[in-house]
């Protein structure tokens, strides 16, 4: 389990802290108030903590020792204080803390949770830095990788094309205006090819801090512009986590569009986007491909029987025994109500094999009802067909069409 360590005097804001960290984070938190205890706790097990929120003044390190010593055990910390002037501000972000949070009210606490999560995120997030001046290409990324990022450097723009063809899943690239062979406005319009706005960020800097270089820069596509000389290094952390947060939110947005809340798998709108490629390569190249579609027999009398909350849980079973039992490579959905489809990619043979035995599995099966000592029982009908046809769709409702078949022949069977 990921451990959090928290050093705080104060038995208030301590026991505050642990209180919602563990509420909210689910991770393990360790309290001390002295820095003798933080380092005692962390000698043999460092690498443990995901991170150290720490007060700025401790009894026995009044003066912010605490921040160098765990910076130094390589722990991401995070400054915890009450006041902090100009000369603390500019100590704190010296030793490369992750950040600092006043002690203001819920917002505060509400931020420190939100900076922990991001810190957890942040190692599957990867970064790209281009300049061909070494200095300041360093700098950014060592902010970078305090914050846990992921992170690639490139000298100009052609040996950032080449990193990102070796790392198209790269979530940002910051970009210098000035360089050789290919220059921040070139490179940012030649990935703009590739990625979007939605699936990349970019952010140019330049020495020239002026107006017009940061609307070029955004007209050539990037999302954000910063002054090398000029912007502060919470500036940098803000501006670099709104950037990945809005392109997290997008894909969040973009996953609920095309997953269905109740069973988790994804929904008709899914299937028929990706289907559609999966459809034309299996006639492009002649393999087997079958579709079937099943649908829960009776299921209004499990509604009317047992209620609409037992009528949920039997569509998740079946659901679940779909994830289970299909092909990786097969594409599942939910088509909405209590019937489902699948692209599997193979024959009819061997896809009616498969099917039969999920139509068995759930038979024999049943789904236990919460607070109740009843169990839903139920079956499926399944119609399927290997036979490609002019479209999806046709393919769908050929299928379709043989599930009804099933119906009418007494439901529990697969009829093909």
């Amino acid at each position: 389990m990921k451990k959090i360590l928290v050093v705080e005097d104060s038995s208030f804001f301590g026991r505050m802290l642990k209180n919602k960290l563990t509420a909210e984070t689910g991770a393990k938190v360790r309290w001390v108030t002295t820095m003798a205890e933080a380092l005692t706790l962390v000698r043999d097990d460092a690498s443990e903590y995901v991170a150290a929120i720490v007060n700025f003044n401790l009894p026995d390190a009044p003066r912010g020792e605490i921040v160098g010593e765990l910076v130094a055990c390589n722990i991401p910390v995070i400054v915890f204080t009450s006041v902090v002037n100009k000369e603390v501000r500019e100590q704190i972000w010296a030793e490369k803390v992750v950040d600092y949070v006043l002690k203001e009210g819920v917002q505060s606490l509400d931020y420190l949770v939100a900076l922990l999560r991001r810190l957890e995120r942040n190692p599957q997030t990867e970064v790209l830095v281009v300049d061909d001046s070494a200095l300041p290409r360093e700098a950014i990324a060592a902010l970078l990788r305090v914050h846990r990022y992921k992170v690639f450097e490139a000298a100009d723009g052609r040996q950032a094309l080449q990193i990102m063809a070796e790392h198209p899943q790269i979530k940002l690239v910051i970009t210098d205006f000035h360089m050789p062979n290919m220059d921040g406005f070139e490179l940012t319009q030649t990935l703009r090819k590739q990625w979007s706005k939605d699936d990349m960020a970019i952010i140019g800097i330049s020495a020239r801090g002026d107006n017009v270089m940061a609307a070029r820069f955004l007209k050539c596509g990037a999302n954000d512009f910063m002054v090398k000389q000029a912007f502060l290094t919470e500036e940098f952390y803000c501006r670099v986590s709104q950037n990945i947060e809005n392109l997290e939110n997008i894909a969040a947005i973009r996953e609920a569009a095309v997953t269905d809340f109740l069973t988790g798998l994804p929904n008709r709108r899914h299937l028929f986007e990706r289907g559609v490629r999966v459809w034309q390569q299996a006639v492009t190249a002649g393999t087997p491909l079958a579709c079937a579609v099943f649908d829960i027999d009776h299921f209004k009398q499990i509604n009317d029987k047992f209620g609409h909350d037992a009528g949920d849980l039997a569509i998740q079973h079946v659901a679940k025994i779909l994830q289970e039992s299909l092909p990786a490579e097969a594409v599942v959905a939910r088509m909405g109500g209590e019937e489902f489809c699948a692209l599997l990619p193979q024959g009819r043979e061997s896809a009616v094999e498969c099917c039969e035995a999920i139509r068995q599995n759930l038979e024999l099966a049943s789904t236990d009802i919460l607070g109740s000592d009843s169990a839903i029982r139920m079956t499926v009908s399944i119609g399927l067909t290997a036979e490609t046809d002019t479209s999806l769709e046709a393919m769908i409702n050929c299928a379709d069409a043989l599930l009804y078949q099933a119906k009418d022949s007494g439901r529990n069977r697969l009829v093909c």
